[in-house]
């Protein structure tokens, strides 16, 4: 009988389709790990007796610090040798860590443990980038990156709504327990399925079979501002995006008293519905628009950025939770705009053996500031606004943090009037 992998090489188009499904897979993992404890911050804060601004470390910094320092030398690894096989080890690291977090008994262990987390998952996308970029032609691109990118609302969805129902029912230490098992089950299937292409094979540049250090890779990005300004616009909106998905269902719990399972229920709902629909919304306006005018590709995300404003102070607001609920799904779906356009241009801006290193430095630059600033920060507010705003002091935390938004909105002008300039055919 055929092997998986044998049935799909006969067929390109049956091919790529797997690659993609198993890779939004992989990518929904990522984020379950990564925001399973922004629903179980509820309990965790209750049984270990932590602050919101050690909330905020453990779920941003703690997870930021390896993630981001890591990326780039793994990002070289895989420019050099099999991707899938990076893949392969990173996942089943983070989620021998995630299961590891079930175990914790005070805030330093909890802490290492997302550190592992973040040492795991420091070689999941960037390489998947450059993966999709060898199985998609760039007309593509935007759209397949935006697919891929799917495992973010799904993930995150899975992860706060699984989080809720299994803490609600047993306890938290579980939900850590059965996320990591599926993880370290899912990896053997990803290696034995998944082949490595060959790379640069839809590119004119084709590959020369040699990769060049990081050194020469910074210097050519150097020279290049369109990736910087893309890098910054895409951080500031990850400082407001990631810190929201992080402390949304706190909110929920605190300023409308809802319980945890209820609240896990109706922030799931958000992030997949407004999520999934903004992020191929993103990738098919990229593809559209940016194939025949470059700019395109850092103007439409700058827009969503701009629209985003009014909803979330509306949303966050309001005293009715339907309308919380209706009015939510629209920014949620414009703050995710971005990942399609701004990811496909950066694979752009480098030759196909830097897409990976390339990748992982605009990650760097990502990641550092919005997961390991972003959370962080709007815990820290919200402590310092407690003594004012008592049980709502989460809820002006998160509305300070939404100008963000206008920083990430300039950035990509900028970067729009030099992506033409900077574009490797």
């Amino acid at each position: 009988m055929p092997s998986i992998q044998s049935r799909h090489e006969d067929n390109p188009i049956r091919k790529r389709a797997y690659v993609l499904f198993i890779l939004v897979v992989f990518y929904a993992f990522n984020f379950i790990d990564r925001q399973i404890i922004g629903i179980l911050a509820v309990p965790i804060k209750a049984d270990l007796g932590l602050t919101d601004t050690q909330l905020g470390l453990m779920g941003g910094l703690a997870f930021a610090l390896f993630y981001t320092g890591l990326g780039i030398p793994i990002a070289l690894l895989a420019d050099r040798y099999s991707r899938t096989w990076i893949m392969t080890l990173a996942l089943a690291v983070w989620s021998a860590m995630t299961a590891a977090s079930g175990l914790a008994t005070n805030f330093w262990q909890l802490f290492l443990a997302r550190v592992g987390v973040g040492v795991g998952e420091a070689g999941g996308v960037a390489p998947a980038y450059s993966l999709i970029s060898d199985f998609f032609p760039p007309s593509h691109r935007a759209r397949a990156i935006s697919l891929y990118s799917l495992g973010i609302p799904i993930g995150s969805a899975l992860g706060i709504v699984f989080g809720g129902v299994i803490a609600s029912l047993v306890n938290w230490r579980l939900a850590f327990f059965l996320v990591g098992l599926a993880g370290l089950a899912l990896a053997p299937v990803f290696r034995l399925t998944v082949k490595e292409p060959e790379r640069g094979r839809f590119d004119r540049q084709r590959n020369d079979n040699t990769t060049p250090g990081l050194k020469t890779i910074l210097r050519i990005l150097v020279r290049k501002p369109s990736f910087w300004l893309l890098s910054l616009g895409a951080s500031c909106a990850s400082m407001i995006g990631y810190g929201v998905f992080f402390w949304l269902p706190s909110f929920f719990v605190r300023s409308y008293s809802m319980t945890l399972l209820n609240a896990s229920l109706f922030y799931g709902a958000v992030l997949l519905l407004g999520g999934m629909a903004g992020i191929w919304a993103g990738g098919s306006l990229g593809d559209r628009f940016g194939h025949r005018d470059h700019a395109q590709y850092a103007r439409i995300p700058a827009f969503a950025f701009i629209a985003t404003l009014p909803f979330y102070v509306l949303a966050i607001l309001s005293p009715n939770l339907g309308v919380s609920f209706l009015v939510l799904l629209v920014p949620t779906a414009l703050g995710l705009v971005w990942l399609g356009p701004i990811i496909a241009a950066v694979q752009h801006l480098v030759q196909p053996n830097m897409r990976a290193t390339a990748s992982a430095i605009f990650l760097f630059i990502n990641n550092l500031l919005g997961i390991g600033l972003g959370t962080y920060a709007i815990g820290a507010m919200s402590d310092a606004f407690q003594i004012r705003f008592g049980d709502d002091a989460l809820r002006y935390s998160i509305l300070a943090g939404t100008g963000f938004y206008i920083l990430a909105a300039l950035f990509c002008f900028l970067a729009a009037r030099r992506l033409v300039q900077d574009w490797e055919d």
